[in-house]
């Protein structure tokens, strides 16, 4: 018999709790803290927000069903890769993945980037990459490539949609190049 729940991985929970807090008081307050707080655009360089935004922009959300989508991937396979590397090493991969996205949408695009699919992408390239052994490549990390990112590449070309797929091959990139760090220093 279950007699207690427990906050089993937290760097994942708190990232899933503050996303919903965040779309919740917006939805009180207005798009204004959408807007000046969780979301990233070009920026002045004087604009001490702007660098903040870099990181918190995977924190909102445009609305419930963006965050839920992003959130029921991150609660499935952030705990797996929380409880693997550690909270320091993930909660260092969001930040990492934040800031490339960021810094690159800056770069490309005039529009507001916001959400965590970014850091979905990260997770999913993290995980496939489980397991890898020293000199090889999973089989399951290149389908995973070929599905998730090729299809962000024929989707970005294809469709003229509001969704960033620059944001998911950045966060496919990013969790590739992690997890493959990680597990060199681990074989």
């Amino acid at each position: 018999m279950f007699t207690k729940i427990r906050y089993n991985s937290p760097v994942v929970l708190t990232f899933v709790i503050i996303c919903f807090v965040i779309l919740g008081l917006n939805n009180f307050i207005g798009n204004w803290l959408m807007y000046n707080f969780f979301c990233v655009y070009r920026f002045s360089l004087t604009d001490i927000l702007g660098y903040v935004r870099l990181f918190t922009h995977v924190l909102g959300h445009a609305d419930l069903s963006h965050c839920i989508s992003n959130m029921t991937l991150i609660l499935v396979l952030g705990p797996m890769l929380e409880e693997k590397y550690g909270s320091k090493i993930l909660l260092e991969s969001i930040a990492i993945t934040a800031l490339v996205s960021g810094i690159l949408h800056c770069l490309v695009s005039s529009g507001a980037l916001l959400g965590a699919s970014g850091i979905v992408f990260m997770m999913i390239m993290m995980a496939s990459l489980g397991g890898m052994e020293r000199g090889t490549i999973p089989l399951t990390m290149i389908l995973v490539a070929i599905i998730y990112i090729g299809g962000e590449i024929v989707d970005g070309i294809l469709n003229q949609d509001s969704i960033s797929q620059l944001t998911h091959i950045i966060g496919g990139i990013c969790g590739t190049v992690i997890g493959m760090g990680l597990g060199k220093k681990r074989g």
